[in-house]
């Protein structure tokens, strides 16, 4: 038996969604498989997860892969199980990061940073979704064999229509620019909006700017992110919220520019995701975000509001360029084909696990 189990299972979360896709995969190997979820959101479909309270009783031969993320009892409680343990790590948040603006998330991630060190010695084999998260795992002691394999997006679901109405809002010859993600510090939507101020001021004053993403326990930051707003003056900011995916969708297919200028991701998911619609990525160079684009996009060493808003604008304006930026943007999308994943996945189960 081949379980899967993590903290929480939400709906529309990367790490979720993730686990789900990994589920396809273990049932396609004739597994006798299930989620348990320690938390499950209710608007995911009945059967989907189980409460891990239902957990049943596992012995040597049994597997459990461990999606970590976070901070939760659940990590102490895989770390004395009796079986095959794998943990998927998709990395933590520095507290740092969070704790002016949701001292309980800080604390919660403090934990789950205390519990990947103390599980650094009980995990049989780790799968890490990017370089960045290996080698966090190894800065903190961990010693088994890491591997590792990027997050399984099942591509087939962006083929689906997008919401008409927001698609035809938006699609007016107006510059569209677009940010997906949480409202949350660490992935620093003022500086997104500073260098957006600077674009519409000095560039193209009819532009737009959509930021898609839950504020959900960092409504405070929100809010300073509406006065940063009104102290600049800038129009034409809108936060769309968490919305459902067809109207994500919708705002894939208007946008002209993917500006990330978070500080701490994983993976980023959103970045494979503005490949995946040929949207020119303009992104800060920070944690996984290099290896995720893999080169490709445009990298931002620092950030120069100014010579930010200067790139973006040849990149809009110059079309020869933006081809040249997706071009290279579709060859590393490549490296993220589902089928591809999907057999790396069975690989390295069947080396490491299965017969290991």
């Amino acid at each position: 038996m081949i379980i899967q189990m993590l903290p929480t299972l939400s709906f529309g979360d990367a790490v979720s969604n993730d686990c789900i896709a990994l589920e396809k995969v273990l049932k396609s190997m004739g597994f006798k498989t299930a989620i348990y979820a320690a938390h499950i959101d209710h608007r995911l479909p009945k059967g989907v997860v189980k409460d891990v309270k239902k957990l049943p009783e596992l012995g040597p031969d049994d597997i459990v892969i461990y999606h970590m993320s976070t901070g939760d009892k659940l990590n102490w409680d895989f770390g004395k199980l009796n079986c095959k343990k794998v943990m998927r790590y998709h990395n933590i948040t520095p507290p740092n990061m969070l704790i002016s603006y949701n001292s309980d998330a800080a604390g919660i991630c403090a934990d789950g940073l205390r519990a990947l060190k103390w599980l650094s010695d009980k995990v049989d084999y780790c799968i890490a979704v990017s370089e960045f998260n290996k080698n966090d795992l190894i800065k903190v002691g961990f010693k088994c064999k890491i591997d590792v394999m990027p997050i399984l997006i099942p591509f087939d679901d962006y083929k689906k229509k997008p919401d008409d109405i927001t698609v035809r809002r938006y699609s007016d010859g107006r510059t569209n620019i677009l940010f997906t993600g949480r409202i949350a510090p660490n992935k620093c939507q003022q500086d997104v909006i500073k260098a957006f101020t600077y674009y519409k001021r000095y560039f193209d004053e009819g532009a737009r700017l959509f930021l898609v993403g839950s504020d959900l326990g960092y409504e405070n930051y929100k809010r300073k992110l509406e006065r940063y707003i009104n102290l600049l003056g800038v129009e034409d900011v809108y936060f769309a919220g968490h919305i459902s995916f067809d109207k994500i969708l919708a705002y894939y297919k208007v946008a002209d520019l993917f500006l990330c200028q978070s500080e701490h991701e994983g993976f980023g998911v959103p970045l494979v995701e503005s490949m995946f619609f040929d949207i020119p990525v303009v992104a800060y160079d920070s944690t996984a975000i290099y290896d995720t684009l893999g080169g490709s996009g445009f990298i931002l060493e620092n950030k120069d509001y100014v010579e930010t808003a200067a790139v973006m604008n040849e990149i809009i304006k110059d079309k020869e360029l933006a081809a040249k930026i997706v071009a290279n943007q579709r060859e590393v999308l490549k490296k993220y084909d589902h089928a591809l994943i999907s057999e790396q996945f069975k690989t390295l189960l069947k080396e490491n696990v299965i017969n290991g």
